[in-house]
C-alpha cells in the first residue's frame, strides 16, 4: 500500500461494507471514485498520488467487488447509486463531484439524475449512456458472461483485463486488476452485465444539472465516439478525448487524466467563489 492512502471499511445502514481509500486533504474538495465492472478502489491508484493535496479523493469498492460484501442480488445501477449516497451521508459528505470510469459512470449519471443536490461535478470516463446497443458489451454477454459460472476463469479474467488498454501500461497493473477481478462471484459478473444491458438513459441525460466533463479514449474498443455525442446531451458538457488511449486512459496517462481532473475541480471551486 501506498504511503498517504488512509483506509477504511464502511459499513452502510442497509449493512453492506464497502472499502474506501482516500488520499489528499480531509476537508478539500471531496472527489467520489466510481470504478468500473468487476475492478476496484484499486483501478484509481494510478492517479491518486498525481492529484494535488486539495483534492480530498475518496475511491470507492462498489458492492460484489473487491473485497466488498457479496450479497446475492441488488446490481442495478439505481442499487449502486443508492450506496453511494449512503456512503456520503456516513462520510458526512454533503456535495462531491463524482467520477465514474465505465459502469461507474453509469452509476454516477444515476447519481447525478436520482440526487442532483448531491452532485457538484460530473467526471465520466470511457463513458456510455446506455449497455443495450453496445456490440462489444452485448458480444461478451452473449458469449461468455451469461454463462459464467464460479470459479470464473484467470484466462478469461486476463483477456478481459488487457483489452481494456490501447497503449502499454505496467504489467503489475495489470496483474493486479486480474486478481481483482478474480474476486468477484460469477452471479455478480452476470447480474452486474445484465443490468447495463437493461440501462437507457439517452433520454433522462438533459435532466442533468451538474457541470460535466467526459473523458475518453479515442482508440477506446468498447466505447465509442457515438457514445461521447450521446452524453454531450448533457448541458454543458465538455469533452477531452486522448488521441492514443483506450478504454482507461487513467490507467494509460495518469499523469495528464490527474491533470485534467484537477483543473475541472479547480474550475468548479472558482464557479463557486463567483
Amino acid at each position: 500500500m501506498l504511503a498517504g492512502f488512509r483506509i477504511s471499511t464502511i459499513r452502510l445502514p442497509n449493512g453492506l461494507a464497502l472499502p474506501v481509500v482516500e488520499h489528499g486533504d480531509p476537508v478539500g474538495t471531496p472527489v467520489l471514485m466510481l470504478h468500473g465492472i468487476t475492478d476496484s478502489w484499486r483501478s484509481f491508484e494510478p492517479i491518486l498520488l498525481h492529484l494535488p493535496r486539495a483534492i480530498r479523493a475518496i475511491a470507492v469498492t462498489l458492492r460484489g467487488h473487491g473485497d466488498a460484501s457479496k450479497p446475492s442480488e441488488g446490481y442495478a445501477m439505481a442499487d449502486f447509486a443508492d450506496d453511494v449516497i449512503a456512503l456520503m451521508d456516513t462520510l458526512g459528505i454533503a456535495r462531491a463531484v463524482v467520477l465514474g470510469h465505465s459502469m461507474g459512470s453509469v452509476v454516477a449519471q444515476r447519481v447525478a439524475l436520482d440526487h442532483p443536490h448531491r452532485v457538484a461535478g460530473l467526471v465520466l470516463v470511457g463513458a456510455f449512456p446506455r449497455g443495450r446497443g453496445n456490440p462489444e458489451i452485448e458480444t461478451l454477454w452473449e458469449g461468455t458472461v451469461s454463462a459464467l459460472q464460479d470459479p470464473v476463469d484467470e484466462s478469461f479474467v486476463w483477456e478481459f483485463q488487457s483489452g481494456t488498454c490501447a497503449q502499454p501500461v505496467p504489467v503489475g497493473l495489470l496483474e493486479t486488476a486480474v486478481q481483482e477481478s478474480l474476486k468477484v462471484p460469477a452471479h455478480v459478473w452476470r447480474e452486474a452485465f445484465a443490468a447495463l444491458l437493461a440501462t437507457d438513459l439517452r433520454a433522462e441525460l438533459p435532466r442533468i444539472a451538474a457541470p460535466t466533463l467526459l473523458l475518453w479514449g479515442a482508440r477506446d474498443a468498447i466505447v465509442g465516439r457515438a457514445d461521447q455525442d450521446a452524453l454531450l446531451a448533457i448541458p454543458g458538457a465538455r469533452l477531452a478525448a486522448y488521441r492514443e488511449a483506450g478504454h482507461a486512459p487513467h490507467w494509460e496517462e495518469p499523469e495528464r487524466f490527474a491533470r485534467d481532473l484537477a483543473g475541472f475541480v479547480a474550475s468548479l471551486e472558482t464557479q463557486q467563489v463567483a
